[in-house]
């Protein structure tokens, strides 16, 4: 994928040992402009700039660094001091240094001399206060630093496999965070090409596809036993009409359960792409298959809604709190808005896993219209945020609140 790159030539002097090509007008620029420019949320990138031959000394932290200039009347002592301030004063905000260290191979020409240069000024540093800045601040760029070095590996390898994404995921499945698929986002935002964007947004929609099937697989194995019972009644009846209506009887109950709905759909998967099996066990499965996206259909819950309005807020704080106050409608006594939406975070947590299911398994033919809105990669990305969001919010804390409630207790 190509970056649109835009450079100067700058004249650095020096021997060719000691000689680094010019930072990119991007980088030079961010240094020096107000911080008001900072706002935009696709900054240009760094210019394809090349290392031309520091001297191996500088590598090592025993032997002297060498001076030298990236651009006139600027050395990579005072450039680095620079990037310091920016990261003290200007965007002291850890979310807005990622925006600069996103460029993993041109920050790695800078890395040790950054860190370098935040040691030598905190050891030289009279003020305690600055001092212990200037050591924090290392550390927490490191951090990041190290982060998004992960993320960008596990990016490459994905890149490099596309067609063993989901063997990846049952391997790496911890690293498939809320925060890499924030780091593909961010790096989509970089290129201008919307090609290249685009393709960035799709292989995150299939890594997102990929990691939900692979948890729905694993809870599948805690609740498999009474979807197994579910679908072994539906299979038992009489006939064909009498098992759809079985299954909208279940959807009417709110009883068709993500676990279920996966193990019909996961039937009608495999009776599809079976070249042994049966046309007449093929038509069952199929009209097993309809008869569940139907009932969905006309049942969509008011959790849908919720959905809806959630998915069409761009900003991630304002998405969460509002995701915050449909959890929250206070006192029945309160005056509560005619039209917002209250639910549980166990009930929006079950239809979001329903929609990702019907995405996954059969996008191009579920009847859920509002499956079929919502299959931009950008807006299964926040679906499945909004899943892992909960999940990590509010379900686990409501576990761990009820077994500190009962360890009291007892």
């Amino acid at each position: 994928m190509a970056l649109h790159c835009s450079s100067l030539s700058f004249s650095c002097v020096g021997s060719p040992s000691n000689r680094l090509v010019a930072p990119s007008l991007f980088f030079w620029s961010c240094l020096t402009v107000k911080p008001s420019a900072f706002s935009s949320p696709s900054p240009s990138p760094f210019a394809r700039f090349r290392l031309e031959g520091i001297v191996a000394s500088t590598a090592s932290a025993a032997q002297p660094e060498v001076e030298f200039e990236v651009a006139e009347g600027c050395t990579i002592t005072e450039f680095c001091d620079k990037i310091i301030d920016v990261f003290l004063n200007e965007k002291p905000k850890s979310k807005d240094w990622k925006r600069y260290l996103i460029f993993r191979d041109e920050w790695a020409k800078y890395r040790e001399r950054f860190y370098s240069r935040c040691r030598v000024r905190a050891d030289a540093e009279c003020d305690s206060q600055l001092k212990q800045k200037l050591i924090n601040l290392s550390v927490k760029v490191k951090k990041i630093d190290d982060e998004m070095g992960k993320h960008a590996e596990l990016f490459q390898e994905i890149q490099d496999n596309p067609l063993d994404i989901n063997a990846i995921v049952a391997r790496r499945r911890a690293d498939f965070t809320g925060d890499f698929f924030r780091h593909l986002t961010l790096l989509s935002e970089i290129h201008d090409s919307l090609e290249d964007r685009d393709a960035i947004a799709r292989l995150g929609a299939r890594c997102l596809s990929a990691v939900s099937a692979f948890d729905n697989t694993l809870e599948i194995v805690d609740t498999l036993d009474t979807a197994q019972e579910k679908f072994d009644d539906i299979l038992n009846s009489p006939s064909i009409d009498a098992a759809c209506e079985k299954i909208k009887s279940l959807a009417k109950g709110k009883a068709l359960d993500s676990s279920l709905i996966l193990l019909i759909n996961g039937a009608w998967a495999s009776a599809k792409e079976s070249t042994t099996m049966k046309n007449e066990v093929k038509d069952i499965m199929y009209r097993l298959y309809k008869a569940t996206q139907s009932s969905l259909r006309s049942i969509a819950p008011k959790e849908i809604k919720l959905l809806k309005y959630l998915l069409n807020i761009t900003d991630p704080e304002e998405r969460f709190s509002a995701l915050a106050t449909a959890f929250s409608p206070g006192d029945e006594h309160d005056i509560k808005q005619p039209n917002a939406i209250y639910t549980t975070p166990k009930e929006l947590h079950k239809w979001i896993k329903i929609m990702l299911d019907a995405y996954h398994l059969s996008t191009e033919e579920t009847e859920i219209r509002e499956a079929k809105k919502m299959n931009q990669p950008v807006v299964i990305q926040r679906l499945f945020i909004l899943k892992e969001t909960i999940e990590a919010e509010y379900l686990e804390k409501n576990t761990n609140t009820e077994t500190d409630v009962n360890s009291d207790e007892s």
